[in-house]
Protein backbone atom coordinates (compact mmCIF):
# COMPACT_ATOMS: atom_id res chain seq x y z
CA UNK A 1 0.00 0.00 0.00
CA UNK A 2 3.05 2.11 0.50
CA UNK A 3 6.63 2.25 -0.75
CA UNK A 4 9.25 0.55 2.37
CA UNK A 5 12.04 3.40 3.27
CA UNK A 6 13.53 4.93 2.49
CA UNK A 7 11.40 7.00 0.27
CA UNK A 8 13.20 9.14 -2.30
CA UNK A 9 10.90 12.59 -2.93
CA UNK A 10 11.40 15.16 -4.94
CA UNK A 11 9.27 18.80 -5.35
CA UNK A 12 8.70 22.44 -4.05
CA UNK A 13 8.56 23.62 -0.23
CA UNK A 14 7.29 26.59 1.41
CA UNK A 15 8.00 27.14 4.86
CA UNK A 16 7.29 29.94 7.24
CA UNK A 17 9.37 29.72 10.74
CA UNK A 18 6.92 31.55 13.83
CA UNK A 19 8.40 31.46 17.37
CA UNK A 20 5.52 31.23 19.74
CA UNK A 21 5.59 30.88 23.51
CA UNK A 22 5.80 27.79 24.91
CA UNK A 23 3.06 27.17 26.37
CA UNK A 24 0.88 27.96 23.38
CA UNK A 25 3.27 24.74 21.74
CA UNK A 26 0.91 21.60 21.13
CA UNK A 27 1.69 18.70 23.63
CA UNK A 28 3.61 15.99 22.32
CA UNK A 29 2.51 12.19 22.82
CA UNK A 30 4.06 11.27 26.28
CA UNK A 31 6.54 8.70 25.38
CA UNK A 32 8.37 11.86 22.74
CA UNK A 33 7.76 14.41 25.58
CA UNK A 34 9.75 12.67 27.93
CA UNK A 35 12.64 12.13 25.48
CA UNK A 36 12.87 15.29 23.71
CA UNK A 37 11.94 19.54 24.74
CA UNK A 38 10.86 22.27 22.40
CA UNK A 39 14.43 24.15 22.13
CA UNK A 40 13.69 27.65 23.54
CA UNK A 41 14.75 31.08 22.25
CA UNK A 42 13.89 33.69 25.13
CA UNK A 43 10.95 31.20 26.23
CA UNK A 44 9.68 31.07 22.85
CA UNK A 45 9.58 27.84 20.55
CA UNK A 46 10.56 27.41 16.97
CA UNK A 47 7.49 26.17 14.80
CA UNK A 48 7.81 25.89 11.19
CA UNK A 49 4.79 25.37 8.93
CA UNK A 50 5.08 24.20 5.62
CA UNK A 51 3.03 23.85 2.21
CA UNK A 52 5.22 20.79 0.15
CA UNK A 53 4.30 19.72 -3.10
CA UNK A 54 5.87 16.45 -3.63
CA UNK A 55 6.30 15.80 -7.55
CA UNK A 56 6.63 13.03 -9.99
CA UNK A 57 10.26 11.71 -10.06
CA UNK A 58 10.14 10.41 -6.01
CA UNK A 59 8.22 7.52 -5.00
CA UNK A 60 5.43 9.17 -4.39
CA UNK A 61 3.70 12.61 -5.89
CA UNK A 62 1.61 14.76 -3.06
CA UNK A 63 0.68 17.52 -1.88
CA UNK A 64 0.99 18.30 2.17
CA UNK A 65 0.79 20.72 4.99
CA UNK A 66 2.48 20.67 8.19
CA UNK A 67 3.42 21.98 11.37
CA UNK A 68 6.48 20.86 13.30
CA UNK A 69 8.49 22.01 16.58
CA UNK A 70 12.05 22.30 16.59
CA UNK A 71 13.10 20.45 19.51
CA UNK A 72 16.28 18.55 21.58
CA UNK A 73 17.43 15.51 23.11
CA UNK A 74 20.37 15.98 25.72
CA UNK A 75 21.31 18.52 23.33
CA UNK A 76 20.65 17.10 19.67
CA UNK A 77 18.59 19.03 17.60
CA UNK A 78 15.33 17.82 16.46
CA UNK A 79 12.22 18.20 14.75
CA UNK A 80 8.99 16.63 16.29
CA UNK A 81 5.57 17.26 13.52
CA UNK A 82 2.70 17.69 15.69
CA UNK A 83 0.06 18.39 12.58
CA UNK A 84 0.25 17.54 9.17
CA UNK A 85 -2.27 16.48 6.54
CA UNK A 86 -1.76 15.05 3.25
CA UNK A 87 -3.80 14.14 -0.07
CA UNK A 88 -2.55 10.53 -0.23
CA UNK A 89 -3.64 7.33 1.29
CA UNK A 90 -0.37 6.09 0.52
CA UNK A 91 1.71 9.04 2.06
CA UNK A 92 -0.86 9.06 5.49
CA UNK A 93 -0.59 4.93 6.12
CA UNK A 94 3.36 4.82 5.31
CA UNK A 95 3.95 7.74 7.70
CA UNK A 96 2.08 6.59 10.34
CA UNK A 97 3.38 2.94 10.03
CA UNK A 98 7.20 3.47 8.98
CA UNK A 99 7.97 6.89 11.49
CA UNK A 100 5.03 7.44 13.78
CA UNK A 101 4.00 11.13 12.02
CA UNK A 102 0.38 11.51 12.62
CA UNK A 103 -0.63 12.39 9.04
CA UNK A 104 -3.93 13.19 8.47
CA UNK A 105 -6.35 13.37 4.77
CA UNK A 106 -7.25 16.71 3.71
CA UNK A 107 -8.56 18.77 0.47
CA UNK A 108 -4.95 20.47 -0.53
CA UNK A 109 -4.45 23.34 -3.11
CA UNK A 110 -0.95 24.80 -3.57
CA UNK A 111 -1.04 26.53 -6.84
CA UNK A 112 2.55 28.39 -8.03
CA UNK A 113 3.36 30.62 -10.75
CA UNK A 114 6.84 32.32 -10.89
CA UNK A 115 6.24 34.58 -7.82
CA UNK A 116 3.30 33.96 -6.17
CA UNK A 117 2.04 30.49 -4.46
CA UNK A 118 -1.73 30.61 -3.37
CA UNK A 119 -2.15 27.22 -0.83
CA UNK A 120 -5.13 25.90 0.81
CA UNK A 121 -6.34 22.69 2.80
CA UNK A 122 -9.74 22.17 4.60
CA UNK A 123 -10.79 18.59 5.97
CA UNK A 124 -12.77 15.94 3.62
CA UNK A 125 -15.65 17.44 5.42
CA UNK A 126 -14.85 20.93 4.11
CA UNK A 127 -13.60 22.43 7.35
CA UNK A 128 -11.26 25.26 6.72
CA UNK A 129 -7.69 23.94 8.28
CA UNK A 130 -5.58 27.20 6.79
CA UNK A 131 -4.05 28.79 3.88
CA UNK A 132 -1.38 30.84 2.46
CA UNK A 133 -0.12 33.16 0.38
CA UNK A 134 3.40 33.23 -0.53
CA UNK A 135 5.04 35.99 -2.68
CA UNK A 136 8.54 34.23 -4.49
CA UNK A 137 11.50 36.72 -3.89
CA UNK A 138 15.23 36.43 -4.74
CA UNK A 139 16.50 33.48 -5.84
CA UNK A 140 20.02 32.43 -3.33
CA UNK A 141 22.85 31.18 -5.60
CA UNK A 142 23.48 27.15 -5.76
CA UNK A 143 22.19 24.58 -4.01
CA UNK A 144 22.51 23.37 -0.92
CA UNK A 145 22.59 20.39 1.36
CA UNK A 146 19.32 19.58 3.63
CA UNK A 147 19.81 17.20 6.71
CA UNK A 148 18.07 16.88 10.05
CA UNK A 149 16.27 13.79 12.22
CA UNK A 150 12.63 13.42 12.68
CA UNK A 151 11.55 12.01 16.20
CA UNK A 152 8.17 11.03 16.90
CA UNK A 153 6.39 8.54 19.17
CA UNK A 154 5.86 4.79 17.67
CA UNK A 155 5.06 1.99 19.25
CA UNK A 156 5.50 3.32 23.09
CA UNK A 157 9.21 4.25 21.74
CA UNK A 158 11.06 7.23 20.01
CA UNK A 159 11.25 7.11 16.98
CA UNK A 160 14.51 8.82 14.91
CA UNK A 161 14.19 9.05 11.51
CA UNK A 162 17.14 10.43 9.14
CA UNK A 163 16.30 12.93 6.12
CA UNK A 164 18.98 14.08 3.56
CA UNK A 165 18.57 15.79 0.75
CA UNK A 166 19.52 18.74 -1.56
CA UNK A 167 17.79 21.89 -2.57
CA UNK A 168 17.83 25.54 -3.90
CA UNK A 169 16.74 28.33 -1.64
CA UNK A 170 14.22 31.11 -2.63
CA UNK A 171 13.42 34.10 -0.10
CA UNK A 172 9.72 34.77 0.52
CA UNK A 173 7.00 35.88 2.17
CA UNK A 174 4.17 34.80 3.24
CA UNK A 175 0.74 36.13 4.97
CA UNK A 176 -0.85 33.15 7.20
CA UNK A 177 -4.63 32.97 7.42
CA UNK A 178 -5.66 29.82 10.25
CA UNK A 179 -8.95 29.74 12.12
CA UNK A 180 -8.04 30.21 15.66
CA UNK A 181 -10.53 27.37 16.44
CA UNK A 182 -9.03 25.44 14.34
CA UNK A 183 -6.03 22.53 14.58
CA UNK A 184 -3.69 25.10 13.68
CA UNK A 185 -4.76 28.03 15.89
CA UNK A 186 -1.50 28.41 18.07
CA UNK A 187 -0.46 29.78 14.74
CA UNK A 188 -3.44 32.27 14.11
CA UNK A 189 -2.70 35.90 14.00
CA UNK A 190 1.35 35.13 14.10
CA UNK A 191 3.25 36.17 11.34
CA UNK A 192 6.45 34.35 10.31
CA UNK A 193 10.24 35.74 11.02
CA UNK A 194 10.86 34.38 7.95
CA UNK A 195 10.00 32.46 4.87
CA UNK A 196 11.75 30.84 2.30
CA UNK A 197 11.04 28.07 -0.71
CA UNK A 198 13.39 24.88 -1.06
CA UNK A 199 13.07 24.54 -4.46
CA UNK A 200 13.26 21.47 -6.89
CA UNK A 201 14.30 19.70 -3.60
CA UNK A 202 15.65 15.59 -3.69
CA UNK A 203 15.07 14.21 -0.53
CA UNK A 204 15.57 10.63 1.25
CA UNK A 205 13.37 10.22 3.99
CA UNK A 206 14.42 7.55 6.53
CA UNK A 207 16.32 4.07 6.56
CA UNK A 208 20.08 4.74 5.83
CA UNK A 209 18.91 8.40 4.49
CA UNK A 210 22.21 7.83 1.89
CA UNK A 211 24.05 11.71 1.67
CA UNK A 212 22.70 13.66 -1.58
CA UNK A 213 24.22 16.48 -0.97
CA UNK A 214 25.84 15.70 -4.65
CA UNK A 215 22.37 15.00 -6.08
CA UNK A 216 21.12 17.31 -9.00
CA UNK A 217 17.29 16.96 -10.22
CA UNK A 218 16.72 14.59 -13.12
CA UNK A 219 16.11 15.83 -16.16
Amino acid sequence: MYPPEPWHLRGQMYLSVFLIPMRAVPPLPETLGATVRPLSFGGRAAVGAAWVHYQPGGVLHYRELLSAVLTHERGRPRVSITDIWVDSVASREGGRRLWGIPKEIAELRIDADEDLVDASAATPEGGAIGSALVRLKRQVPGRFPLGFTVAQALGGQVKRTPVRGRGGLRMSGAGWRVDPAGPLGYLAGRRPVVSVAVTDFLLVFGGAALDWAGARPRP
